[in-house]
């Protein structure tokens, strides 16, 4: 069932360039929860407003998606009338999809060692691995980037580590410099300050967090590939997530 339902969200993913409205057929109308705080509630929600870019000329490029049990989640990169990079991650009842999460940023890079935020590798395997790479992730996750036990990233992160982050570079030190910087003020550019989900398909981890990047209320989504234990290459999208008044469904972001 996992092939059929990647194919069914490529399917939707595509009728944002199309605007057709049989793309969100695979929506269970009834059940679908939305927590893009922008698009409103349902498959009508999704079907206007897939209508709406289809009249800009949109491009969607699926460039990995995976399945964990009853969620599908995918990497995928947008051109509107700016180009964007993005995650979606779909929860399953059946063959219909009933909640949706996403969080895009604009496209921006190359990064400091040439790297486009969606380049790299994007084959899955060790699928017997799946569930501990997703605890190697969780643990990163709540060490690293929440408890900021700085010291440990050696633990985690391989020696020759590939960064598709626009700001960093490859290797520890470009990462550990990251985490570190603040402003004068003491605010740091990037707090992760809860882990909402961890996601997994063999050699690939998606983790969903919230924090605030420079004091700002953000949305971390994080992609990891990981090969003999450690954490191999990473890709991110960073959202702001904008007040509760300017929501147009109650649904909360993650």
């Amino acid at each position: 069932m996992s092939a059929e339902r990647k194919v069914s969200i490529k399917q939707l993913l595509k009728g944002i360039e199309t605007g057709d409205p049989e793309s969100v057929l695979v929506i269970n109308p009834q059940k679908y929860i939305q927590h893009n705080p922008q698009t409103h509630e349902g498959s009508e929600g999704l079907a206007a407003l897939f209508k709406r870019l289809s009249k800009t000329s949109p491009r969607v490029n699926i460039v990995r998606i995976f399945s964990d049990g009853d969620f599908v989640f995918g990497h995928t990169e947008y051109e509107f009338s700016t180009s964007r990079v993005g995650f979606e991650v779909f929860r399953f009842e059946g063959n219909q999809t009933v909640e949706h999460w996403d969080n895009i940023q604009p496209r921006k890079g190359p990064n400091l060692s040439n790297r486009s935020m969606v380049d790299g590798a994007a084959e899955i395997n060790d699928l017997h691995k799946t569930e501990e790479n997703r605890k190697l992730i969780s643990e990163f996750v709540d060490s690293i980037l929440i408890r900021r036990q700085l010291d440990d990233l050696p633990y985690f992160i391989s020696e020759q580590y590939i960064e598709h982050n626009f700001e960093l570079a490859d290797g520890l030190n470009s990462l550990c410099e990251h985490l570190k910087t603040q402003s004068s003020e003491g605010i740091l550019a990037i707090k992760y300050e809860k882990m909402h989900r961890v996601l997994a398909e063999g050699n690939f981890v998606l983790s969903v967090c919230e924090g605030t990047r420079w004091g700002a209320h953000t949305s971390f989504y994080d992609l990891y590939r990981i090969d003999e234990g450690v954490i191999v290459e990473h890709w991110d999208t960073v959202e702001k997530i904008p007040p509760s008044n300017e929501w147009k469904n109650d649904n909360g972001k993650f």
